[in-house]
């Protein structure tokens, strides 16, 4: 058996489950066909909604969603994604992260919303109607460091899995100002650090994997890092897809810039045939 490729999906916000006609909605949906098609027995799921201290892994089977966003109509909190835990993938990690040396605990909670978030980041990927997901989803917090070797190694920890065929998501935004966003409603156009840093992340997670750690790393350097993430938990997890990738080139697989965020998707490993 080879190799489960691991993504990196930029999720947006909950009203994207039901802007169909936005760009990224057919480019989610492109990568969900994607990883259905790979037949994994499992996804491993690491979003920018759910960070510790000590690392969690959620052991629970029945997973009912988290709604940690506000402001919106009440039809979004009313809103479904069918998908199960497995208690069996659950204790695989956990073991896993505590053989590496990662300190980690089981914990049994819902979904974070952001996988899925009230189905709006992966409604596209796996429209339960369209395209839907059959195989369990075991979530994973990232670290609540700014550290990105913590995330890194947490990523190294679980890249076993990939040889298992489970497959390893980890989900955020490429860019992520929400503050500038609502300053900027009247108009898409992308702002220069949107532009700037979604470049300088596609050169980094590009980059020859024996450098790629420290390309990445220097990210966080550059004078529009805190303006394209003024926190970095949206941008965090592609470090953990990182590590997670070992030798494995990182491949940008489409992007969009608009005003303060950007839609950027990867792919680290490539795609076997089947």
């Amino acid at each position: 058996m080879g190799k489960t490729p691991v993504y990196f999906l930029s999720h947006g916000g909950p009203n994207v489950m039901y802007e169909v006609d936005h760009p990224a909605y057919a480019q989610l949906s492109k990568i969900g066909k994607e990883i259905i098609s790979l037949k994994p027995d499992g996804i491993v799921a690491l979003s920018a909604h759910w960070q510790e201290r000590t690392i969690e892994v959620n052991m629970a089977e029945k997973t009912d969603l988290i709604y940690d966003f506000y402001g919106f109509p009440d039809h979004y909190y009313k809103e479904k994604f069918p998908n199960r835990g497995s208690p069996v993938l659950a204790q695989t990690v956990l073991a896993m992260l505590k053989d590496q040396g990662v300190q980690a605990e089981g914990v049994e909670r819902g979904t974070p919303d952001a996988y899925p978030r009230a189905k709006a980041d992966n409604a596209e990927a796996f429209d339960p109607g369209a395209n839907p997901l059959t195989v369990p989803i075991v979530q994973v917090s990232i670290p609540d460091t700014d550290d990105p070797r913590d995330y890194v190694r947490l990523g190294q920890a679980i890249s076993q899995l990939r040889r298992q065929n489970i497959l390893i998501v980890v989900t955020g935004m490429a860019v992520h100002n929400l503050q500038d966003l609502r300053f900027s409603f009247s108009s898409s156009a992308p702002l220069p650090y949107t532009v700037s840093f979604d470049e300088a992340l596609k050169t980094a997670v590009e980059d020859n994997p024996a450098r790629r750690e420290k390309s990445m790393a220097g990210l966080l350097q550059r004078p529009d890092a805190r303006k394209a993430h003024p926190t970095l938990e949206h941008l965090m997890p592609i470090y953990v897809g990182a590590g997670a990738a070992g030798a494995d080139p990182g491949k940008r697989l489409w992007t969009l810039k608009e005003s303060s965020m950007s839609w950027a998707q990867y792919r680290f490993g490539e795609v076997e045939a089947n």
